[in-house]
């Protein structure tokens, strides 16, 4: 499995069962992120907002993708919606592996849903703040979940993001196990140790 961060929330994941991406966004829609031209079997969106849903901005191939995909519905504010609406949380499943990609999860998820993302391999995390949970909340959340790896997104870094929401700083106070990666791709297998994976954001 490889996975691929193109900024803010969007990833490809590319795996032997099919390509999947995530949370495509509109072009401008990011402060400091380049339009996206990608090529997937499968496109994923936890959300209408034009940062999350720029389908149109990926190429699909109309192979079909062997991979599984479950949804849970959760919100994109701690009021149940009633301030940003839903959020669908994806979990796919591909190579004997399982990743969660939150989207943008504003609340903790119900104790039932918890359980459901217990032990995934990959959790892809938004650790913002603001429109999303923040750092504090997606480190309780994460150990709590004991994924293998946690990839934090949905932040502010240097020359990009939107500026009411946090660095990555505050998640990654609470994790011991960081590593900074020089490029924006990671090679993931059983194999791979147990991490929190830091990717760069190609400008």
């Amino acid at each position: 499995m490889k996975l691929i961060w193109h900024g803010h929330s969007c990833f490809s994941m590319e795996t032997a069962q099919g390509t999947v991406v995530f949370d495509p966004y509109e072009a401008g829609s990011v402060p400091g992120l380049p339009p996206l031209d990608l090529t997937a079997d499968l496109v994923l969106c936890s959300h209408e907002h034009r940062d999350h849903n720029a389908r149109e901005s990926v190429h699909l191939t109309g192979q079909r993708t062997e991979v599984k995909v479950e949804q849970l519905d959760t919100f994109h504010d701690p009021e149940r919606g009633a301030l940003r609406g839903t959020n669908l949380i994806h979990i796919v499943t591909a190579e004997g592996m399982r990743l969660a990609h939150l989207g943008d999860l504003g609340c903790i998820p119900t104790s039932q849903q918890l359980s459901r993302l217990q032990g995934v391999d990959v959790l892809l995390i938004p650790v913002g703040g603001y429109y999303t949970i923040d750092g504090a909340q997606a480190a309780q959340l994460a150990q709590s979940l004991a994924p293998r790896i946690v990839v934090p997104m949905h932040y502010r870094g240097k020359g990009f993001g939107y500026d009411v929401i946090s660095s990555a700083d505050d998640f990654l106070s609470f994790r011991s196990d960081v590593i900074s990666y020089p490029g924006n791709a990671l090679e993931i297998s059983p194999n791979t140790p147990a991490q929190t994976a830091l990717l760069s954001a190609i400008l």
